[in-house]
Parts: C-alpha cells; structure tokens; sequence
C-alpha cells in the first residue's frame, strides 16, 4: 500500500472513530439476528428454560418489559421467573407475524413483530396476542438480547389515558 493510500485508510478510521459511526452491518449479521430470534421462538413453544434463557444476555442489566405489565430486571430473575412457569405449560404454539429486523450497526439489532400464542397452562387452554420489540446486541460473534418489550395487542381501555383512547380506536379503522 503507497503512503498515500495508507494516510487515508487512517483518516477515514479516525474519522469513524472520532464521529461514534460503527462498520454497516452484514446480511450474515441480519441472518445470524433472525437465527438467533428463531432460537428464541423454539424455546417458547418447547417451553425450554434453556433454550430461551440462552437467547439473553446473562447480566444483571438485561431489562424486560413483559406483557402482564411487569418489569424483570437481570437475567437470573427471568430465568427463575421461567423455571417457575415453564414446567406448567404444555402445547405451545406461537404464531410471529410482520416480522421485522432492522440493523443498527454491525453490533446492534431491533426485531419487532406481532405474535399470537396459545397453550395450556395448569391443563387449562389459554391464548394471547401482542406486539414484540427485542434489543439484540453483539457479543464476539455471539447475538444476544439485552431488551425485550412485549405489550397486549388490545389492552384494557380502562388502562389507557383518555388522550390516547382516540388513537387507538383511530387505528382500528
């Protein structure tokens, strides 16, 4: 390489430093973000604490905002959460729909999508519906999710403020 070259190959690394810009993400990055989403989805609807859990990143930082309205923080909680639940449910099925993933970066993901689960909990059939929202970040080569937020597709009016009821029957339309 001339010096000319390699004086540029340094500014524009600099420069990508200096300016916070992380490399474009890959299609094998993409690929191995929809793989990983894949893994999670098998782990629900085999009710595997290991096969789920192993999805997330093992922190006390890792945050979920889970669909009951609750808050999970740290990764050890979840699992015992999961642990707790996991051996009650049986015939698990999990619809995903407009699935979507969108790269930030080389390092960085955000999976969004609609879901539709039935199953039957304590021998009693049950059935949700929601919306989904996974922050992926990279390890090494390894994906992991650092944030979920899952809400009720259709949640109780009485629990939305009134300025925003309008919208929601707005979007119904």
């Amino acid at each position: 390489m001339n010096k000319f070259a390699l004086t540029f190959v340094i500014i524009l690394i600099t420069g990508l430093a200096i300016s916070g810009q992380k490399p474009a993400a890959t299609d094998a990055d993409e690929k191995a973000v929809r793989e990983r989403f894949e893994d999670l989805i098998r782990g629900i609807e085999n009710s595997s604490v290991d096969g789920v859990t192993d999805v997330y990143w093992k922190s006390e930082n890792t945050l979920y905002f889970n669909n009951n309205g609750t808050v999970t923080r740290g990764w050890e909680q979840d699992r015992k959460n999961r642990e707790a639940r996991y051996p009650k449910a049986s015939k698990v099925k999990l619809e995903i729909n407009d699935l979507r993933v969108t790269m930030l970066g080389s390092t960085g993901a955000l999976v969004t999508c609609l879901w539709k689960q039935s199953q039957d909990f304590d021998s009693q059939a049950e059935a949700a519906t929601g919306r989904m929202t996974l922050v992926f970040k990279k390890f090494g080569k390894d994906w992991k999710i650092i944030h979920l937020h899952t809400s009720p597709d259709r949640p109780d009016p009485s629990r939305i403020a009134p300025s925003e009821r309008e919208r929601i029957e707005d979007s119904k339309q």
